[in-house]
């Protein structure tokens, strides 16, 4: 016979009895409140229970049945570009790169639109196993598909990369070509001594200006003349593309290009255009229509400075010297880019006849429209170069 507890006196000398899931009372015994109280926490937490694994299996349903139909709706394919793209973007795949190190690499160059685009591209021409170091030719924004084809058609030839920076002189550009194709030196030297055979004009003492800045693929073989043809049919389209077609006129835009390219930067190409303009054009005005170029002296004598000495500015002999003569020197003095061009074709017009750079690592340049002004600006140009030793020379 069970015995029946009441709640008087009994909690103590059984402890947690009546919180027994087991527990039933007597036939007839009505529960106490107690037993009632534990008996309604007994039933929340049931159902507590219940609706938590009735939402789990909803969910996981859900998923499944999401993850079933996301092919057939096409919902959130992997981000691609339509192609073709533009423009050219140079990449060195590494020695032992994986498909997955590829696809970073070529995002954060812009050349294709996600990773899983391009592993998705890579897997389908089952291209994994054959990427090989080297360096590949890309566009802006391509096609997954099409960035892949790159990899194993260029994989299949041997090409050469050459980026020729602006503003470099004829010999600085031949260093870089033959660096980059082994053909020696030499040979860019022999054909730059006949520059009208290469299509330059007759005035043109060498191929100096016509080099287009730029980064150049060449396939292995390539000849000499083939590549500086290239640069030079660059530049000529450039010029055409400014509206420049006459070859004499070419020359001369081209020769303004280069000055303009050593003597500032790109946001002041379009104003320095236009104190030339007004040098050039004006011949009784503040220079006497000389340009007194710095950049110019330097080049006739073959150094690279900012400083040039009051005796090699009267130097008459050097053919490039604009401060002892007036007008343009013989030729360009290095390889403008096409922005520079650009502003060369179509200078801005202004008021001004000197400019000067008075910052060498922001690129500010002050303006002025007499020699006094000028003179002013100098000092602040000469103040920073105190300031920042070793930077003028």
């Amino acid at each position: 016979m069970n015995p029946i507890f009441s709640d008087e006196g009994n909690d103590h000398a059984h402890p947690g009895t009546t919180d027994q899931l087991s527990y039933q009372p007597a036939p007839g015994v009505a529960p106490s409140r107690r037993q009632q109280r534990t008996s309604r926490k007994v039933k929340r937490r049931r159902r507590s229970v219940v609706m938590f694994l009735v939402l789990v299996v909803f969910v996981v349903a859900g998923v499944l049945a999401f993850q079933a139909i996301r092919p057939i709706l096409n919902i959130d394919p992997a981000k691609d570009y339509a192609g073709p793209g533009e423009g050219l973007v140079v990449y060195t795949l590494p020695d032992g790169a994986t498909g997955r190190l590829v696809a970073s690499d070529l995002l954060g160059k812009g050349v294709v639109a996600s990773e899983a685009a391009f592993i998705d591209a890579l897997n389908a021409a089952n291209a994994t196993g054959s990427l090989q170091p080297g360096v590949y030719p890309f566009k802006l924004q391509m096609k997954a598909t099409d960035a892949v084809q790159v990899l194993l058609t260029a994989s299949q030839q041997k090409v050469h990369y050459a980026p020729i920076q602006q503003n470099l002189r004829q010999n600085e550009v031949f260093d870089v070509l033959s660096k980059a194709t082994q053909i020696p030196v030499n040979e860019f030297v022999e054909l730059a001594k006949n520059p009208t055979a290469l299509g330059l004009p007759a005035q043109a003492p060498s191929l100096e200006g016509y080099l287009a800045p730029g980064e150049y693929i060449f396939p292995t073989g390539t000849t000499a003349q083939q590549i500086l043809t290239k640069l030079i049919d660059t530049t000529k389209q450039e010029l055409t593309d400014a509206g420049v077609t006459d070859p004499a006129q070419q020359y001369r835009v081209l020769t303004i290009a280069s000055i303009i390219e050593a003597e500032g930067n790109e946001q002041n190409y379009p104003m320095i255009s236009g104190a030339i303009a007004n040098r050039l054009n004006n011949p009784a005005g503040e220079t006497g229509g000389r340009l007194e170029s710095d950049a110019t002296v330097a080049y006739g004598l073959n150094i690279k400075t900012y400083n040039i000495t009051a005796a090699q500015k009267l130097d008459t002999s050097n053919p490039y010297n604009t401060f002892a003569k007036a007008g343009l020197p013989v030729g360009p003095i290095g390889s403008p880019k096409v922005k520079a061009v650009e502003a060369a074709a179509k200078p801005q017009a202004n008021p001004y006849y000197f400019w000067v750079t008075v910052n060498l690592d922001t690129g500010e340049t002050l303006y002025a429209t007499t020699l006094a002004e000028h003179n002013a600006n100098v000092l602040k140009y000469q103040a920073w170069c105190q300031a920042n030793s070793g930077r003028c020379s």
